[in-house]
């Protein structure tokens, strides 16, 4: 009796096991005639359509220090990060040949001033000479050689005299030079502002025949100009004074914001495009991206933004605040009233078709100004097109 009542219970169960695998056969091998749907919920929140571009962060204002006279670097009177005010001593440049070009100019200013004083004497007495001849001529005192004779040599001095106070100013105006030339080996901050870079060191030689070589960097750090590349597919929808904000690599979450002082007319590598006859060359335009650069300030208290940081700009073209949403690929057809057809799923997995007014669309989610509920699933695709997308969704 037990064997028998044991090999029932064997039978039963083995039975319970086929009659499971059997339905859990048919539940995976037997596809689900109901339609399956990607959702998404409509929700609440900030939209903003943006025009999106990369820009460096550059200083306002920023000036290269150089040298107009030629000489060695004698001394450097402040170090890289040093905060300097306007006319502040910067850097000496050796004065000593300077020095020497003065001293000769005002030596040969001298010289030329005694001359003059030489020449007015000898016309002081050329002008007696010729009174004289001309009083004794009429009574044929002297001879008409003699007469034209002292006439020359007064006509001679008077030029003498005029030459040399020509060359006396213009041996002023060669000291006034020197002189300038002897203040240029004091370089002095044009500005306020802190010493970004170093470019010349002590000990070194700078030659200034061409064009002047540059000591130091000096820029004010209070303001930032961002230069924004902004692609010709997107510059015709951006003008100054549109709103614009950043972010920088260091603080993703922090945004900077500003308005568009200027959208530049010719591209960032018009320059360098342009062939040696001055028209544009033609295999470097049609392989080169072409972007405007885009400029706006912002504030830098604290001088926590530096020069040739990266940023992330976004120019708003147009923001709407706490107003339901959906993805774009939620939009149906567009009815002649300018409604669009979107497929809701109700609680009881019914598919009903909506007309939604919407508003602003960022080409990823779309304001919904009527025709939905806040919570409310709308279809965004079939889920045979997208079999991974549910997961992805986490809807």
């Amino acid at each position: 009796m037990k064997q028998s009542s044991r090999r029932w219970r064997y039978a039963v169960a083995g039975l319970a096991v086929v009659v499971l695998l059997v339905g859990l056969a048919w539940r995976w091998l037997v596809p689900d005639e109901r339609p399956q749907y990607l959702t998404a919920k409509v929700e609440r929140g900030d939209l903003e359509n943006t025009v999106l571009a990369t820009g460096t962060l550059q200083a306002f204002k920023q000036v290269d220090v150089g040298a107009q006279v030629s000489g060695q670097l004698k001394s450097l009177k402040v170090k890289l990060g040093d905060k300097v005010e306007k006319e502040q001593w910067l850097a000496e440049i050796d004065p000593v040949i300077s020095q020497n070009a003065l001293r000769q100019t005002q030596a040969d200013e001298q010289n030329l001033a005694a001359q003059r004083r030489a020449t007015a004497a000898r016309l002081a007495q050329a002008e007696l000479v010729f009174q004289r001849q001309r009083q004794m001529l009429p009574h044929a005192a002297t001879s008409k050689q003699d007469y034209e004779a002292a006439q020359a040599e007064l006509d001679v001095q008077r030029a003498t005299l005029i030459s040399l106070d020509a060359q006396i100013r213009a041996a002023r105006i060669q000291i006034e030079t020197a002189q300038a030339n002897l203040g240029y080996t004091r370089i002095v901050a044009p500005m306020d502002g802190e010493v970004v870079a170093i470019v010349t060191q002590e000990g070194q030689t700078v030659i200034a025949q061409q064009q002047a070589p540059v000591i130091l960097k000096l820029a004010d750090l209070d303001t930032m100009t961002v230069k924004a590349q902004v692609s010709e597919a997107d510059v015709m929808r951006v003008h100054p004074d549109q709103s614009a904000y950043f972010t920088v690599l260091g603080e993703p979450d922090k945004r900077y914001y500003g308005k568009l002082r200027a959208i530049e007319p010719a591209p960032q590598n018009f320059l360098d495009t342009q062939n040696p006859l001055g028209g544009m060359g033609g295999s470097s335009r049609s392989n080169t991206a072409v972007f405007y650069n885009a400029l706006f300030e912002v504030a830098n208290p604290g001088h926590r933004l530096r020069i040739s940081m990266t940023a992330q700009v976004s120019v708003l073209l147009g923001t709407a605040r706490q107003v339901l949403h959906i993805p774009v690929a939620a939009l149906g057809a567009k009815a002649p009233d300018g409604r669009y057809a979107v497929r809701v799923l109700g609680a009881d997995d019914k598919l009903v078709t909506r007309k939604v007014h919407v508003g602003l669309n960022n080409n990823v989610k779309v304001e919904v100004r009527d025709g939905l509920k806040f919570g409310e699933r709308v279809v965004i695709g079939e889920a045979a097109d997208a079999p991974d997308a549910v997961s992805g969704l986490g809807l």
